[in-house]
């Protein structure tokens, strides 16, 4: 079995994100800012370090966990770790253009 480009999997995996919306807000979960760093090794073991707009988001597990299934989803991936973080704490300035047009910011 040929392994696929780790490049190839990590342009899929942040197509994945552009299609998982906050459930607060209406905007996917990469261009609000929420996605940190996106790690794939040789193994095609993907580590997706990530933040919430805030530490006491009640929608954090859920959140979490559909993240986790559709990048474990992504053809290639072998493994997903997820590492919530809150170190720098989000702030609106995180967002692409796009989500501060979608949000009326801009």
């Amino acid at each position: 079995m040929e392994l696929r480009a780790i490049p190839d999997i990590e342009m899929d995996i942040v197509q994945v994100l552009k299609n998982t919306f906050d459930p607060e807000i209406p905007v996917n979960v990469y261009d609000l800012g929420l996605i940190y760093e996106i790690n794939v090794d040789e193994k095609r073991k993907v580590e997706v370090i990530m933040t919430l707009t805030a530490p006491n988001c009640p929608m954090a597990d859920q959140m979490l966990m559909e993240i986790n299934e559709k990048v474990g989803a992504v053809n290639g991936v072998t493994d997903v770790v997820m590492n919530l973080t809150f170190d720098p704490p989000w702030d609106k300035s995180m967002m692409s253009e796009e989500a501060m047009l979608e949000l009326g910011f801009l």
